[in-house]
């Protein structure tokens, strides 16, 4: 196994977790928070904006650190 494919294993191990993880801890108590259909899809569509925003914030919090990885 070369370091590519440890690397990509390792992304895709991550990613995995995390979304495994937005799904336990925001998608299903805000499934469950409502009863009706339209409601529910909804509150997906808000847990979907709120996971887009962490990963914008952790990719940006990622570029700034790889910007001045020489000046730490």
């Amino acid at each position: 196994m070369s370091n590519q494919d440890i690397t990509y294993l390792v992304v895709g191990t991550a990613g995995l977790i995390t979304v495994v993880a937005w799904v336990m801890l925001v998608l299903v108590p805000a499934w469950g928070s409502y009863s009706r259909l339209w409601e529910r899809a909804v509150a997906t569509v808000m847990s979907i904006y709120v996971l887009a925003a962490f990963v914008t914030a952790g990719g940006g919090i990622g570029a700034l650190f790889l910007w001045y990885f020489d000046r730490l």
